[in-house]
């Protein structure tokens, strides 16, 4: 199915209700209670805020009247009851990421967003980006662009004489790690990554990044933003240059660039294993 216009006109408002009811109240105001440990799906602790919690039933809830017929798959609803991660390939599926960034969120520093992608059978048809504090909404349908605030966006390289990388190597094993540091280090500038698929994603279409390399690949955090630069004329994909796809999430490896030239670089520099 096609996401028009329509649809993602009330995607856009769902997430500004959340933003407006779950998230910013709290901005920069939890309470300790109000922010928890949590086992993520993957190898490391995360936490998780009353924010996440909130804004994810409002979204739950908006996205079932929406499209009734598609299963909707929260991150903390996943955390809470793994098993939803085999509906990932189902005929329709939402993918929700009710506050992305919540380390950030939770330390009170941005960025942090929301990020909501519609499936079809496992591959990625339309997606979502709102960043909570600026209001920026981006918005890719497959086969038909993406968008910014409105306006069609077209990714465009830094023009740096060293392209610019930001690289998420946190879940990678410390061996491999300082193989792949070690091949690429050289090639590029390397600056922090922002910990927010929100900010990462755009960043590589409006010229801020280059590149950036993933080893996790959960769903909500990568669905809406690789189709979002993939439309917009850039190019992520895993390193062996098969697309990323949502019922695929235990396979590590994922290469974003602004370009098919930047990531055709990555790629070779990239180590095997």
């Amino acid at each position: 199915m096609a996401a028009g216009d329509k649809l993602t006109s009330a995607v856009g408002a769902l997430m500004r209700d959340a933003a407006t009811r779950a998230i910013m109240p709290r901005w920069q105001a939890l309470a300790e209670y109000q922010i928890e440990s949590k086992v993520s799906v993957g190898t490391l602790p995360d936490v998780v805020t009353i924010a996440d919690h909130e804004a994810e039933a409002i979204l739950t809830e908006g996205l079932s009247r929406l499209l009734p017929e598609a299963t909707v798959i929260g991150e903390e609803a996943c955390a809470a009851d793994p098993s939803l991660l085999a509906r990932l390939g189902d005929p329709l599926c939402w993918i929700v990421d009710p506050l992305d960034g919540t380390n950030n969120f939770a330390a009170g520093k941005p960025p942090f967003g929301i990020l909501i992608a519609l499936a079809e059978h496992g591959e990625t048809v339309a997606g979502w980006i709102y960043d909570c504090l600026t209001g920026r909404f981006c918005h890719a349908n497959r086969g038909r662009g993406a968008y910014i605030d409105g306006h069609r966006a077209a990714a465009r390289e830094t023009g740096a004489s060293t392209p610019v990388a930001a690289n998420s190597l946190i879940y990678m094993a410390p061996d491999r790690r300082a193989r792949v540091s070690a091949a690429i280090a050289p090639h590029y500038t390397l600056v922090d990554i922002p910990r927010c698929a929100a900010e990462q994603y755009p960043r590589l279409v409006l010229g801020e990044n280059d590149v950036a390399i993933f080893e996790r690949t959960l769903p909500w955090d990568h669905a809406a933003g690789a189709l979002f630069v993939n439309e917009a004329g850039g190019k992520v994909a895993r390193p062996d240059g098969s697309p990323y796809r949502v019922d695929e999430y235990e396979r590590p490896g994922l290469i974003g660039a602004a370009s098919p030239r930047l990531w055709d670089q990555m790629a070779a520099r990239l180590p095997v294993s």
